[in-house]
């Protein structure tokens, strides 16, 4: 149970930040957006602030923010469809009533013969049979119900394809680069509290049950020898050692001021290449917030070039599809990081935010990076792709993303229980 409250709150997290991302500059670029949802299917809870509703959805496998223009709108009013008005105190019409007029007997009702929610912003109609065409224009926040629901209509300059170029292209970009700052924030506070890396020949803390802790060995030794070979930096330290698997090592060690001489056996693990020796200590760390500063930026790079190098290996071949993780198999690296402490978790989240910023930059359909290329197409040729083409595409893209998904998890299912 643990376990799964931290994957849902981890999910939570990164889902949230990274479509607040996409809200934020599709707000500051005068879109409307009609939605802002975590998870799919039902909604669950819902409140609306502003032109926005904001919801909660059952399945919590992603997120999403609906903005005016980027889907067919929900309704088109035709020419005899018989609608409600109402007013405000300028004439102005504030809402349109398309369906089950019985229940509003205080509009004003009209049989349609033209009706622009996006460029004229106009109605005109009949309101007696025989009677004259009369004209009204629409508030531009004014609203049509569907089945007893507000929705706001969406005048051409509040939707997203009227954008400029750059507009739309930092919207879509906006949600991968706040899941990378979001991994830049959390590693700056990991480092804050857990220490930066340190290449200072000293040792850090020391694991319960290893051979250092059990030889004597404590945090901040000064490493001088060990079997009287100099050691000037961690690295020499953590290459000597890997590189005596079950050996006798006699550290030299300064402590307080005194040289002391301490003997350790070394254990052995796997490693890439064989065995190779460790005693169960962990680096030397030192707090300064700047250095903090810098390690949240270098690591969250670090981890760009990790996931590229992977995704480069994927595509050339040097990388095993078992290899892959799906949600269950995340789910297993979940608890097992839960298991480990707060600190664990903390860098396990950045880690995932950043995973997630890269996936979603890559130039695939359904992805933003897939959208991004489309605008990028859009900008070399002078004129966007036809919307028909570049939603089949990304249809197209978005079933191979869920078959991609299901054979991922079958991965997992098979790691998890036939092996």
């Amino acid at each position: 149970m643990e376990t799964l409250i931290v994957v849902v709150l981890i999910f939570g997290l990164l889902v949230s930040i990274h479509e607040l991302g996409h809200l934020l500059v599709a707000k500051r670029s005068g879109i409307l957006c009609r939605e802002f949802a975590i998870g799919f299917g039902p909604k669950i809870f819902a409140l609306k602030k502003g032109e926005t509703v904001y919801t909660l959805r059952l399945l919590p496998i992603g997120g999403y923010v609906r903005m005016a223009g980027e889907d067919p709108e929900i309704i088109e009013i035709k020419p005899g469809q018989s609608v409600g008005l109402f007013f405000d105190s300028k004439g102005m019409v504030t809402r349109i009533v398309t369906n089950h007029l019985e229940k509003y007997a205080d509009a004003r009702f009209m049989t349609v013969e033209h009706c622009d929610l996006e460029k004229g912003l106009h109605i005109s109609g009949y309101e007696e049979e025989d009677g004259p065409i009369v004209h009204y224009n629409l508030d531009r926040k004014a609203t049509y119900v569907v089945d007893d629901q507000d929705f706001q209509i969406a005048p051409l300059d509040r939707q997203f394809a009227s954008k400029t170029l750059p507009a739309r292209f930092l919207t879509i970009f906006a949600g991968p680069f706040m899941n990378l700052l979001l991994a830049v924030v959390i590693f700056i506070v990991y480092f804050s509290i857990q220490g930066v890396p340190s290449n200072a020949p000293l040792l850090g803390s020391t694991i319960p049950g290893y051979p250092a802790q059990k030889a004597g060995l404590q945090a901040n030794d000064q490493v001088i020898e060990i079997n009287r070979q100099k050691m000037n930096s961690w690295p020499s330290i953590q290459n000597y050692i890997g590189a005596h698997p079950k050996q006798k090592l006699s550290f030299t060690v300064k402590r307080d001021g005194k040289i002391r001489t301490i003997n350790v056996v070394a254990d052995q693990r796997k490693a890439e290449k064989g065995m190779e020796g460790f005693i169960g200590v962990y680096g030397p760390t030192h707090h300064s917030i700047l250095a903090s500063l810098e390690g949240g930026v270098t690591q969250t790079v670090y981890w760009i070039q990790m996931e590229l190098s992977g995704l480069k290996m994927l595509v050339t071949g040097g990388f095993n599809l078992n290899q892959l993780a799906g949600p269950v198999g995340i789910y297993k690296a979940t608890g097992q990081v839960v298991a480990q402490g707060f600190l664990l978790v903390l860098n396990w989240t950045a880690f995932l935010s950043v995973n997630l910023a890269v996936i979603n930059l890559l130039p695939l359909p359904a992805l933003d990076g897939g959208r991004l290329l489309f605008l990028i197409v859009e900008a070399l040729r002078g004129k966007p792709v036809e919307p028909q083409k570049e939603a089949f595409v990304h249809f197209i893209g978005f079933a191979f993303l869920m078959l991609l998904m299901i054979l991922v998890t079958w991965n997992d299912i098979q790691n998890l229980f036939l092996r």
